[in-house]
């Protein structure tokens, strides 16, 4: 598994998966499929910290076994920089041994210390979680581990197997330096871990040994009077060019098994993979005590040194032996070695026994690897072939995908995963609706039978009854025999899995039945659970939607437009508003309430509605972030202790408020410990104004600052949550650099820039949400904005009226000219008798004709219904007869009081 070259640093391939872009080259699959697990788990790769514990058995079997070999590689080592680790089957390492013993105290804990766990789901990919993962001998260069702490050295790992079992009982790793990369340290690794697994068989019963001791005292018999030489013990896999994979090593293991159970001399050979082959000789054989078995040994013909002898082929009982360069039935220059040996029946059953329980043990770390439903059937699937069944498919109803329980799956069935041996598998497509025949085996399964177990096929009538075409064409692939297993969780019905044999001739058997129903059960559980996740993500997802805009109200003020992109793990509080206000102003908002969850979407919700209607009560932006910051506060404390999640309330928001009036071409802005806002010229220039950052909300009692800018005709505000900036995998200066180019086209319509930033800044699988909101700056002419300063005399009234009918005309507006210069007189005229100076008078012709009357008072006016004897209080209700909306808003040096008209009003 080693890299020479270039191809020994990946770190380019690192840094393009950590930030989500595509990797095709450079770096090894197993490496790439542990960085993939690593990143669905969640794992960070700066993380610091592992699981440790102080429970671990440091007299255990593994332990005594090992401490001897351990010994002596720290002998053969002393003075280097190289240091030794012997975990457990779970990754909890055991004992730690050091070439030069000082390292141990320059290095962290978690690297000198036993007792931390370096499984692969909390440690990434690592030498150890690596070995665990794979099954086998891994190395682990510099970048290639998923964690920061550890790319400066490199690692080569491999498990240790209880040789009767067949169970990885641990792993043996050697950590060193980067470009201390030795050819000869796996093999070493190899070779120490196949003494600790000699020494883990010695420990066995008494029978096992007295057969295996017998048989390599016969091979020592064979070899008296030749040099014994200086060989070492090597893999079978090592043999051949390129090494064994797991399909040659199974298709080795399975001949040995049919050999051993038969008390006949025989002699197989065994093509491999790249047409490579080895010979399995088998014969019976007697030990001193009695014991009566089968040696299997396998013979490779060649010219390489005798003294290169071969290992076991992990099977019930392995063991690496030296054996003499002209040992009976071979020829010269040929190596030989121990396959299995052991006694027919036991054999056989022990290691279909052996190879049931690898497999559970195995689905239990592949399938459920992520919280998806289609994906959870592709992993049991994947399972199974080719160790169980040749082909697999699975059928899952629509609701379930969707998250749900399906009310009749019998009319809700799909194809959901097809995989086998071969890719032209004879079935039914993926998305194909699967409607059940009576007497057919997923009916049956449907109707409550816990599993349906077809030997013969071509026999089974109500598996042909289902498609007659469709099993002509299965039965002609060579498929006999078939496993139909419901997938049945907490009592609800998730879909059916159907298990197919064709290679094997023999077919299923009920160790095979109940091998595959024990498969489908904890698939069944990780299914549901995945469902249950897609139900909550996706309830979780419609409340966050509905408490967000529906769509972006009319307002002439800006042009808009706006993404929101939900996290992968969950939804969050992210949210965004358009507000219309008076005077043809417009306020834009964003927000992030902190979390994940419903509970995060629900105080999004909250917050939201009550930023817009602190908005429409024509807030000042501080006031407004003020009163958001009391009310989090207030919604903190009524909540008040732990919920049953554990959490402790609602820890906290950030939000941007800006209020931008398109006829003066100001813009005020305030902002809550959220990012400031990108503003691009109208040159292409990008900058970031420097706002006063604020404190987020809900901490309560500090004040909040605005600041005022003064905005160039059609430039463009872009309101951003941290989600697009700020992400583990990258610097947040790199994301403000992307986002500032991607920004730097000026002509582009809001849509256009809202596409180029999602494409260019955020990131493929978002760990946050994001909420994005482009906003263009549009001014009103001035030739469509008429003011007048009004004396303190309600005589003066008259001339007002007369020079609002005026422009009115100039504007081609005469049909409102009544509604108007009804409604300025009566402003005007309160104005005058009730307010103070300045009284100033303004009509705005935009979407809506605004008419605006200014004094310098704070007295508030109110809407009143007067009585039959009152001789006033009648004025504001005939402006808000007159306007389709009239209000207030109070300015530093007095108020404004508004009225707006539709210019189709007349």
């Amino acid at each position: 598994m080693g890299l020479t070259g270039s191809q020994r640093s990946p770190a380019r391939s690192r840094e393009r998966f950590l930030r989500g872009e595509p990797v095709q080259d450079g770096v090894r699959a197993a490496i790439l499929n542990s960085w993939t697990r690593s990143r669905l788990l969640g794992l960070s790769p700066d993380q610091t910290e592992l699981p440790y514990r102080d429970d671990f058995d440091p007299d255990s079997r593994l332990v005594r076994a090992a401490v001897p070999v351990l010994d002596q590689l720290q002998a053969r080592f002393a003075g280097s920089l190289l240091n030794i680790s012997l975990a457990d089957g779970n990754g909890t390492v055991l004992q730690r041994r050091f070439g030069e013993p000082a390292l141990a105290r320059s290095l962290p804990p978690i690297q000198a210390v036993p007792g931390f766990v370096f499984a692969e789901r909390y440690a990434g990919t690592n030498g150890i979680g690596l070995a665990l993962a794979e099954r086998r001998l891994c190395q682990v260069y510099a970048a290639e581990h998923f964690a920061e702490r550890s790319q400066a050295s490199a690692c080569a790992a491999t498990p240790i197997r209880d040789q009767f079992s067949g169970h990885v009982v641990g792993v043996l790793c050697f950590g060193y330096p980067r470009g201390y990369e030795d050819p000869a340290l796996p093999m070493l690794v190899q070779r120490a871990a196949g003494a600790i697994e000699r020494r883990l068989t010695e420990q066995c019963s008494a029978r096992e040994q007295a057969l295996l001791r017998g048989y390599l005292d016969a091979r020592l018999l064979a070899r008296a009077g030749e040099a014994a030489g200086d060989g070492h013990p090597v893999g079978l896999d090592e043999l051949t060019d390129g090494g064994l994979d797991r399909h040659d090593q199974m298709v080795l293991k399975e001949k040995a098994t049919e050999l051993i159970c038969s008390t006949r001399r025989a002699a197989v050979e065994v093509p491999l993979h790249h047409g490579r082959g080895v010979t399995l000789v088998s014969r019976p054989f007697t030990s001193d005590s009695g014991v009566e078995g089968v040696v299997v040994e396998a013979v490779l013909a060649g010219d390489r040194p005798a003294h290169h002898l071969a290992a076991s082929v992990h099977a019930t009982s392995e063991y690496a032996v030296n054996l003499p360069p002209h040992a009976p039935g071979t020829g010269h220059g040929a190596v030989r070695g121990l396959v299995l040996v052991g006694e027919p029946e036991v054999g056989k059953y022990a290691v279909a026994a052996r190879r049931r329980l690898e497999l559970l043990a195995e689905a239990s770390t592949r399938i459920g690897t992520t919280l998806d439903v289609r994906r959870t059937a592709r992993e049991l699937a994947e399972t199974a072939v080719p160790r169980l069944a040749d082909y697999v498919t699975v059928d899952v109803p629509e609701a379930v995908l969707r998250g749900e329980e399906s009310a009749d799956p019998r009319a809700d069935l799909h194809r959901t995963v097809v995989h086998g041996i071969r890719s032209d598998c004879p079935f039914l497509p993926v998305g194909t609706p699967v409607v059940p025949a009576p007497g057919s085996p997923h009916l049956r399964c449907l109707d409550g039978e816990p599993a349906v177990f077809e030997p013969d096929l071509s026999a089974a009538a109500g598996w042909t009854a289902q498609s007659p075409e469709d099993a002509a064409r299965i039965l002609a692939h060579g498929v006999h025999s078939l496993i139909c297993v419901p997938l049945l969780a907490r009592g609800v019905l998730l879909g059916i899995a159907s298990f197919y044999r064709a290679q094997d001739p023999s077919p299923f058997g009920e160790d095979d039945l109940r091998l595959a129903r024990e498969l489908a059960a904890r698939a069944a559980l990780s299914v549901d659970n995945a469902r249950c996740y897609t139900r909550e993500h996706t309830l979780a997802l419609a409340l966050q939607r509905s408490l967000m805009p529906r769509g972006l109200p009319e307002q002439g003020a800006v042009e808009v437009a706006h993404r929101y992109l939900p996290a992968e793990s969950g939804v969050g509080g992210d949210w965004f508003d358009v507000i219309p206000l008076s005077g043809t102003r417009v306020a834009l908002l964003v927000g992030d309430v902190v979390g994940h969850g419903l509970h995060a979407a629900a105080t999004m919700g909250r917050l939201r509605m009550a930023a817009r209607n602190f908005a429409e009560l024509e807030l000042a932006p501080d006031e407004l972030l003020t009163h958001l910051d009391n009310l989090l506060v207030r919604l903190d404390r009524e909540e008040g202790g732990e919920d049953a999640t554990g959490s402790t309330g609602i820890a906290g928001a950030t939000c941007l408020y800006v209020n931008y009036d398109p006829t003066s071409r100001q813009c005020v802005m305030a902002r809550a410990g959220h990012p400031p806002p990108a503003l691009v010229h109208p040159d292409g220039g990008v900058s970031f104004p420097d706002l006063p950052a604020g404190p987020p909300l809900g901490l309560g009692g500090l004040p909040f600052e605005t600041a005022e800018l003064e905005l160039p005709e059609h430039s463009t505000l872009v309101l951003y949550t941290d989600g697009l900036v700020d992400h583990r995998h990258r610097d947040i200066d790199l994301s403000l650099d992307r986002l500032r180019r991607a920004l730097g086209h000026p002509d582009r319509p809001p849509e256009d820039t809202c596409r180029a930033v999602i494409d260019a800044v955020a990131p493929a699988h978002p760990a946050d949400d994001i909420a994005l909101l482009v906003a263009r700056t549009r001014t009103v002419p001035a030739d469509r904005i008429a003011s007048w300063d009004l004396p303190p005399d309600p005589a003066r009234v008259s001339d007002l009226r007369a020079a609002a009918t005026r422009q009115l005309a100039a504007w081609g507006l005469d049909e409102l000219a009544f509604a108007a210069e009804l409604m300025l007189s009566e402003l005007a005229t309160n104005a005058v008798r009730y307010g103070s100076e300045p009284v100033r008078v303004r009509m705005i012709y935009d979407r809506t004709l605004v008419c605006e009357v200014s004094d310098g008072s704070n007295t508030a006016p109110h809407l009143r219904r007067a009585a039959s004897t009152d001789e006033g209080g009648r004025g504001l209700f005939l402006v808000a007869q007159l306007s389709q909306a009239w209000g207030a808003r109070y300015t530093p040096r007095g108020k404004v009081i508004w009225a707006e008209c539709a210019l189709d009003a007349a």
